[in-house]
């Protein structure tokens, strides 16, 4: 390795570091350039001796050069001990997680929010700490603190200091969160155009009952107190915002408040919300409407008028698509119930399309799927006292004269006066199978409605992974403003694993993603020197992606550091 001087053609003489190496296929040395240097006569102008300092950076590069071609040699004695004090293991596979963090900024955004609070420690150091584990090894917030030596990270805080920093991520919460959106916009072109939303709830492992913690309806069939979640969701699957509710609150009013503040908050523009049947209420779209947005909502078939069922059952205008799939559409102007100020309800006409499918695998699916029910109604006929009002749900409502104690839910009805409901039956399975999509966008094709709803799946998936992969829930903080920051923390873990699935082309689920990163380990051995045991497909992708050698088996401090500092620069 030597530092080159090559007189150009304009007569300025050129600097550059170059090495030597013998081409086994060519038979001969060859050099390779490691280093552009720059012109001599600029140089001059910066150092007093250019040629004396860049050789002096040659003899650096050779050193280091040296290192790396050099075995590495270590003895280890028959009766060396471990110490308790000592974290041997240390995961790096968050370098990953890093660089995505690092990307929207969030480092700056809690700097810059710090410098007007009194708090002496790092917020910033403690967000990672808190999202990188809930990415990767997903625990309480003691569990997590108690693990932090895990990463190659500043761990100069307390306890106290991870929960007191709950309180400030709180009250930054939506303005981290309109920060993070303009980030993934000069990032990736965030596109909303398209807006998906849905609503989930996570438990409490508590019976402690407040403001934001109440029963209500638990998606998991949970008896604990709930909160509600309204997520917002971008068409990649990126998430764009979210809002914490009362556990009592119904789904459909949560959505306005929603679309409320993204309207106010974020400069979306024109937005087209896509959302299940759930939402599909009068106030929500004449709000979507007045706001100067449009909807994609489905449709209960079954919930739906008379009118409604009919066009769906009638035949004509269906076109199949082979033997199993029809699809029929029309403009129709559908009549909405609206709350006025006063609370009362006035009707309001939405002219809309309607776009209706079957689906024969669907419609096998909700047969079998009722047969266990219809199962446990003949069952109920045949034996009530086995049942109460609890044990029943589901499979009452096919069983005509039914009455219930209202004190202890026994069944009252005599076993004589019961007998299955054939025409609710009859009634329910001629619907089976059959969706309906309702839209403001009459313009557009039945094919690309049917698209745009099918989106959906997206933001359900995303529910599942915070409960699943991110182990969201059960909360275990209980304080308010605690309670939000955990959910921010998780929102910002799913956004980075959102965006490293993009970055991957969706080629592997979140779940495997995060398995191969917390799999990512080494051990300290001696000397400063790691070892590392695991690689994988997944690790490779993402080595090329993010410029990362995850197949080294082993690495200094000094390197393992300096890698890690680079995912820093954003």
């Amino acid at each position: 390795m030597y530092l080159k001087k090559t007189r150009q053609k304009n007569g300025r003489i050129f600097l550059s570091i170059v090495d030597g190496y013998y081409d086994k296929d060519k038979g001969h040395s060859r050099t390779i350039t490691v280093e552009k240097v720059g012109y001599l006569d600029e140089l001059e102008k910066l150092y007093e001796d250019p040629i004396a300092y860049f050789n002096e950076r040659v003899q650096m590069l050779k050193k280091q050069k040296a290192e790396r071609i050099s075995p590495i040699s270590m003895e280890f004695s028959h009766d060396e001990k471990l110490t308790y004090d000592q974290a041997y293991r240390k995961n790096f596979g968050y370098a990953v997680l890093s660089q995505v963090y690092h990307e929207l900024k969030i480092d700056k955004f809690l700097m810059n929010k710090q410098r007007s609070s009194k708090i002496n420690f790092s917020s910033n150091d403690i967000m990672k700490l808190l999202v990188f584990s809930r990415l990767l090894h997903p625990a309480s917030k003691k569990k997590t603190f108690e693990n932090r030596s895990l990463y190659f990270e500043k761990e100069n805080y307390s306890l106290d200091d991870v929960y007191r920093s709950l309180s400030f991520f709180y009250k930054h919460s939506s303005a981290l969160q309109v920060h993070l959106n303009d980030r993934i916009k000069q990032l990736y072109g965030r596109n909303t155009n398209l807006v998906y939303y849905d609503v989930t709830n996570y438990y409490f492992e508590t019976d402690t009952i407040d403001d934001l913690r109440k029963k209500g309806v638990s998606k998991e069939h949970r008896p604990n107190p709930i909160v509600q979640m309204g997520l917002f969701m971008d068409n990649l699957g990126i998430p764009i915002t979210f809002e914490l509710f009362p556990g009592n609150t119904n789904d459909c009013l949560t959505f306005r408040p929603g679309l409320s503040r993204i309207q106010k908050e974020y400069d979306l523009g024109k937005i087209i919300v896509v959302a299940d049947k759930g939402m599909t209420t009068g106030d929500n779209i004449h709000y979507t409407l007045s706001g100067k947005h449009g909807y994609v909502f489905s449709m209960s078939v079954r919930g739906a008028d008379q009118e409604f069922k009919k066009y769906v059952l009638n035949e004509d205008g269906y076109t199949w698509y082979g033997s199993e799939y029809k699809r029929k559409s029309r403009l129709y102007p559908r009549t909405i119930l609206v709350t006025s100020r006063n609370g009362k309800k006035i009707k309001k006409v939405v002219d809309e399309k309607q776009v209706i499918f079957y689906s024969e695998k669907y419609a096998k699916k909700a047969k079998a799927d009722r047969e266990k029910t219809i199962a446990k109604a003949m069952d109920i006929i045949q034996n009530p006292g086995k049942y109460s009002r609890a044990t029943s749900y589901g499979a009452a409502g096919y069983v005509k004269n039914i009455m219930f104690d209202k004190e202890t839910g026994e069944i009252l009805s005599p076993k004589k006066l019961l007998e299955l409901d054939v025409e609710k039956l009859q009634a329910e399975e001629a619907l089976d199978g059959y969706y309906a999509i309702v839209t403001s966008e009459y313009k557009e094709t039945d094919d690309h409605i049917i698209d745009i709803y099918r989106g959906l799946w997206r933001i359900e998936e995303s529910f599942r992974v915070t409960k699943s992969d991110l182990e969201a829930r059960p909360v275990f903080v209980s304080r308010e403003e605690h309670i939000q920051a955990h959910f921010l923390t998780c929102f910002i873990a799913l956004t980075i694993a959102r965006i490293i699935e993009h970055k991957l082309d969706h080629k592997y689920s979140i779940g495997r993603i995060l398995e191969s990163l917390a799999k990512s380990e080494c051990t300290h051995m001696k000397q400063n020197y790691y070892l590392f045991d695991y690689f994988d497909e997944i690790l490779n992708d993402l080595g090329d992606i993010f410029q990362i050698d995850f197949s080294k088996k082993i690495r200094s401090l000094g390197e393992i550091k300096k890698i890690i500092a680079t995912t820093k620069k954003g």
